[in-house]
């Protein structure tokens, strides 16, 4: 089945303490695992298959929407186990608790959720104050905030056609700019009407504010493979001059919730080599 290991205990003011008078929560990573009654009061046993383990088995492999989540549970100070799956040897139990379905999902009374976008929102509906935080962003535009990256990379490491690599360069280029720019303004809590003084740039360090919401849960994930795998199959960097993505990123890897979540790079690039395609004339 591949590694167990104790991630954290939390609270969700973020600090972290070793108090085990609580039960954990056991959960996996390409999640497998249970969400007992404990921390969580479920009314009913909760399975969420999350994580498939890196290309040794056991270390954590590359999923975005998997990292989503466990990005979302460790913001809240939910406390629990990670147990890799190897989904080439997929256990009996996960394959028979949803047929067919590839991690990430849930079941909950018997019903099976597949849709990130519902996990996410079932997370957030449970996991409620006053226990838990909320993760939702106050600005309705954070959540759309840089929506656009990923297929745009997706098209543009996927191409073998020489001829059509500057045009799809260009259009991940154009949804970057769009995400820097985003970043840079200030958002309308950060303006001061009657102060005299214009603030022209935001000093915020996230999407939404100065802590992680939803939105970045979505995000970052995504936005750090596109930093990855574009420089190792294409040789792009993400211009330096977007000065507001790279803070973004790099207030990201400062963050345990980001950096204890994430692949490593090469468990990234692996996933990545037979998806990029080289470009041939």
């Amino acid at each position: 089945m591949g590694a167990s290991w104790q991630i954290k205990q939390s609270h969700p003011t973020g600090r972290h303490t070793e108090d085990n008078s609580s039960k954990s929560v056991h959960m996996s990573k390409k999640m497998l695992g249970w969400l007992e009654q404990s921390p969580l009061l479920f009314q009913d046993q909760t399975y969420i298959s999350d994580r498939k383990a890196g290309s040794d088995g056991e270390s954590i492999g590359n999923c975005p929407f998997s990292q989503r989540l466990f990005m979302i549970l460790w913001l809240k100070g939910v406390v629990f186990n990670v147990t890799t799956v190897d989904l080439k040897r997929k256990p009996t139990d996960l394959q028979n608790l949803a047929p067919g379905t590839h991690p990430p999902f849930v079941t909950f009374n018997g019903e099976v959720k597949t849709d990130v976008n519902k996990i996410e929102e079932f997370l957030e509906d449970v996991l409620c104050p006053p226990k838990y935080i909320k993760l939702g962003a106050k600005h309705p535009e954070s959540n759309t905030a840089g929506m656009d990256i990923f297929a745009k990379f997706s098209a543009y490491i996927k191409n073998s056609k020489p001829d059509a690599n500057e045009a799809l360069e260009r259009g991940l280029l154009k949804t970057l700019q769009k995400l820097d720019d985003y970043l840079r303004s200030p958002l309308p809590d950060e303006i001061d009407h009657n102060s005299i003084e214009d603030i022209k740039f935001s000093t915020r360090k996230f999407l939404d504010g100065d802590e992680m919401t939803l939105a970045d849960c979505n995000l970052l994930p995504k936005l750090h493979i596109v930093k990855v795998v574009a420089k190792k199959y294409r040789g792009f960097d993400i211009p330096k001059e977007m000065t507001s993505i790279w803070k973004y990123l790099n207030n990201a890897y400062t963050r345990e919730e980001f950096t204890n979540t994430c692949p490593s790079d090469k468990e990234i690039e692996i996933a990545y080599a037979d998806v990029a395609k080289r470009l041939v004339k």
